[in-house]
């Protein structure tokens, strides 16, 4: 299955190391970092199960709630993170699902038949509030993923959902901004009175601050 952006997540109840859940009840009014790993005690997997735990700080700063799955159990899937909080000296509080069956990996497309018939490709889908998918990513079996990247996206989204902007290439927090050409250079002096670089009549930048992004959500 081929899953697009702006698709509603699709639905399911599954067994997870914290207990049974469904998955858009789960979600409530939170964005969601779902993620998937090829399987348990592998190491790749293990330094980014552990670094989503590191990060736990940072994704809830912005209302984000991590979710893992493995084509494994949940008894090896708990098994896995006693290792992982050793060895990554972290402590994973968040819901890891069992998928031995593949029934989510294969509704969510990570099942990849040139790189495994039984094992998920390392999937990234960053889902709003609403339950819609926003940004999916796909890394190979032997690439871990980038946390840093994965942070700046839903910070990227969230403040073009605040402020109605788009973002440059490698933006970053506080860097300026893109007015999109579909925003008039009218409705612009309203949404942006603090004026803009005009470089092109399709191409104006301008800033926006932590406080005014604040102030329009």
């Amino acid at each position: 299955m081929t899953l697009h952006i702006g698709e509603i997540a699709p639905n399911f109840q599954v067994e997870t190391t914290q207990g049974p859940i469904d998955f858009h009840a789960w979600i409530g009014r939170s964005w969601v970092f779902f993620f998937s790993h090829p399987a348990d005690f592998t190491p790749v997997c293990t330094t980014e199960l552990g670094r989503t735990a590191q990060l736990a700080a940072a994704f809830a700063a912005r209302n984000v709630k991590s979710i893992g799955l493995s084509t494994d159990t949940v008894a090896e899937h708990r098994a896995w993170i006693a290792d992982v909080d050793d060895t990554q000296h972290t402590t994973v509080d968040f819901p890891v699902i069992a998928d031995p069956d593949l029934k989510v990996a294969k509704l969510y497309g990570m099942i990849h038949p040139t790189e495994s018939l039984t094992a998920a490709v390392r999937a990234v889908f960053i889902i709003d509030p609403s339950a819609r998918i926003r940004l999916t990513m796909t890394y190979p079996m032997n690439v871990g993923r980038n946390f840093d990247e994965i942070l700046r996206v839903i910070d990227a989204l969230q403040l073009a959902d605040a402020r109605r902007i788009a973002t440059p290439a490698d933006w970053r927090p506080g860097q300026r901004v893109i007015i999109p050409p579909s925003i008039s250079d009218e409705q612009a002096r309203d949404l942006f009175p603090q004026g803009w670089n005009e470089i092109r009549p399709w191409l104006r930048t301008t800033s926006v601050s932590d406080a005014e992004a604040d102030e329009a959500e």
